[in-house]
């Protein structure tokens, strides 16, 4: 065992730990649930923003002036309730990985969550108007509240019912019957807890939890992923994780997907009011977008430029083989055929290539964005199999899908002469083992 494997056999414990948390599973698995909603929303945002010059006048002259309203409506009922989707998943997949009926705490969290967040707002004439749900709250400016929610409700629920505090129905009666009954003492309980908290936060700040929460931990932690530093950082780890043998991608982004789509989301709302985007003012740069489709291309450690550079110069006939086979599926973004068939996984000659092409990657599609190369990245989102190049015209045009192609380009330059160093190790090994069949038949 090399020296860095054992530094980082030392942690892994550690990794495995957290990503086992139960907090951390129910936001990884609640968020999830979101995808679907956010890849619909995408599609009709990508009608409506196709990154082709003249593309809205030729929309309008063909549907009216209006013909954006209808999708506009799409996009608000699925980007605008990230919130109290993430809400339901994250205090339902809690439950549910406590072996519990899960659908009773998904209801009591969206019910908590819209009980601590404001139900009124002020029209542009200044006139208060009451009985309605901002869509601001139940959108990107609403997430961290709906973790911490979802999670407090996930929690309080399983304890209540694995304890015995519930209503508990003889047999025989339907499930559905019974599970609405064993959901009402914890569901009491939880609501009361969420009135109090509304009470507490209006007579101290005068504003709801969700507002509190935004100003006080969101919006810095936002402004902290929003950095090169903070996409840089995340890269490394994800990198290092996976190295690991850990699935460093569902750890992290379980974390920081969320607020990197509350970026993505800020921007969004941007170009809604009217505004224009502009890198180092008023936009944000490291969105969901900047990770899943310009720094993990082809999957984390942007491996298909391992796969380039095998095809370019491999003797070896297993990095030949692997190569050919592992080709497809990268296109696709699917790059555990690499990690696990290489293996990258605790292969100290692709540590130092693994690592730090994705963090480069950082660099260039950062500096892309505030030099206005690229423009930043709205709420539009692809399905995380989609090709690159496709996928970068599709997010921001042909800048975007040439500067994937330049990401490759390093990628391939990075891990051509690593590939040089594994290919002669491999294919010396080979040459011993045939070297020893032929004085063995002998």
């Amino acid at each position: 065992m090399s020296r860095l494997e054992r530094v980082f056999e030392k942690f892994t414990p550690a990794f495995v730990r957290f990503a086992n948390a139960k907090p951390v599973l129910a936001i990884k698995d609640g968020f999830i649930l979101t995808m679907p909603m956010t890849i619909i929303g995408s599609l009709f945002l990508l009608i409506l923003a196709l990154p082709i010059p003249g593309w809205a006048d030729f929309m309008s002259g063909l549907f009216g002036a209006d013909w954006s309203l209808p999708l506009t409506q799409v996009v608000g009922a699925t980007f605008d309730i990230l919130a109290l989707i993430g809400v339901f998943g994250i205090a339902y997949s809690y439950v549910k990985n406590e072996k519990i009926e899960g659908v009773p705490a998904g209801i009591l969290g969206i019910i908590s969550f819209l009980i601590i967040t404001q139900a009124s707002v002020l029209s542009e004439s200044g006139e208060f108007v009451g009985g309605v749900i901002p869509k601001v709250w139940t959108g990107g400016q609403g997430v961290l509240a709906a973790i911490i929610v979802g999670l407090a409700v996930g929690f309080i629920y399983s304890q209540f019912i694995k304890r015995g505090i519930s209503i508990k129905m003889p047999d025989g009666v339907p499930p559905g019957v019974s599970n609405s009954f064993s959901a009402l003492v914890p569901g009491l309980a939880i609501i009361s807890l969420a009135v109090a908290t509304f009470a507490i936060f209006q007579a101290v700040a005068e504003r709801t939890f969700t507002e509190v929460i935004y100003d006080v931990l969101q919006a810095p932690l936002q402004n902290l992923t929003d950095t090169l530093a903070g996409a840089v950082i995340i890269m490394v780890l994800m990198s290092v994780m996976w190295w690991c043998g850990i699935h460093g991608a569902a750890i992290l982004m379980g974390i920081m997907g969320p607020l990197l789509t509350a970026n993505a989301l800020q921007n969004q709302a941007i170009l809604d009011a009217g505004g224009t985007l502009v890198a180092g003012e008023n936009a944000k740069i490291v969105t969901i977008q900047f990770l899943d489709v310009f720094t993990k291309l082809g999957g984390s450690g942007i491996t298909i430029g391992f796969i380039i550079a095998v095809l370019i110069v491999a003797r070896s006939a297993h990095l030949k083989q692997l190569g050919k086979l592992s080709l497809a599926p990268s296109i696709f973004n699917i790059n555990e055929p690499v990690i696990f068939g290489m293996p990258i996984v605790f292969n100290p000659i692709m540590f130092v290539p693994f690592v730090v092409v994705p963090a480069i990657a950082s660099f260039m599609v950062y500096f892309a964005i505030l030099w206005g190369w690229v423009e930043p990245f709205n709420a539009l989102q692809v399905p995380w199999t989609t090709p690159p190049v496709i996928s970068g015209f599709l997010i921001g045009g042909w800048r975007a899908a040439l500067l994937q192609i330049a990401t490759i380009a390093m990628a391939v330059a990075v891990y051509l002469p690593f590939v040089r160093i594994q290919d002669r190790v491999s294919y010396g090994e080979e040459l011993k083992a045939q070297e020893g069949s032929d004085q063995a038949s002998a």
